[in-house]
């Protein structure tokens, strides 16, 4: 989302996790996505980092001016997507991961950031900063993993915060199905 809102065209290549291309391997050793490689040959393969280097080339509506981003960014990646990763996939982390202890633990961040979005429309204000999308994936991922549940939990700014995003522009510009990439594939535009 960073990168169509900076205006950065990019190709893209879907992998899959389970079969990940020996390209991707060989520009990363974390061997996870996303991975960025910038025309210079410099490799950036983390979301935050990434996000961090778009809008340093250009950051129209200021996303990167909010101080308050970075505390809940980290708590974020930190303590809620520990326990959102543990909810989502109790299977990963052996028999002794209890889904319903994380997905409260979780839930406490959730409670937070509900009580945020009563002041004002944004995480961090009256307009839309880095914390916003760096946060919507995982709260998005949260949601979905029992929609049901989450959609009776009394957090009503929380989840009209992740509709706005949801069916914003920004959103449906990026968030298509690409075709698995496979060595020789034509290149896919982000846009």
């Amino acid at each position: 989302m960073a990168l169509h809102y900076a205006g950065i065209r990019c190709s893209i290549r879907e992998v899959l996790l389970r079969d990940k291309p020996e390209q991707m391997l060989s520009l990363s050793a974390r061997a996870t996505v996303p991975v960025l490689l910038l025309p210079d040959g410099t490799v950036i393969d983390e979301s935050l980092q990434i996000m961090h280097w778009a809008l340093a080339q250009h950051d129209p509506d200021g996303w990167l001016q909010s101080r308050d981003a970075a505390p809940l960014i980290a708590r974020n990646d930190g303590y809620f997507k520990y326990h959102l990763d543990r909810y989502k996939y109790p299977e990963r982390f052996g028999p002794q991961s209890d889904a319903i202890v994380h997905r409260q633990q979780a839930v406490l961040c959730l409670a937070e950031l509900d009580q945020c979005l009563g002041a004002q429309p944004y995480l961090c204000g009256k307009q839309a900063s880095l914390a916003d999308v760096a946060l919507f994936p995982f709260v998005r991922q949260f949601a979905a993993v029992d929609p049901r549940w989450f959609a009776a939990t009394p957090f009503g700014h929380l989840h009209a915060w992740l509709q706005l995003w949801l069916e914003s522009d920004l959103f449906g510009a990026v968030m298509m199905r690409y075709p698995q990439w496979q060595a020789g594939d034509r290149e896919q535009m982000l846009f």
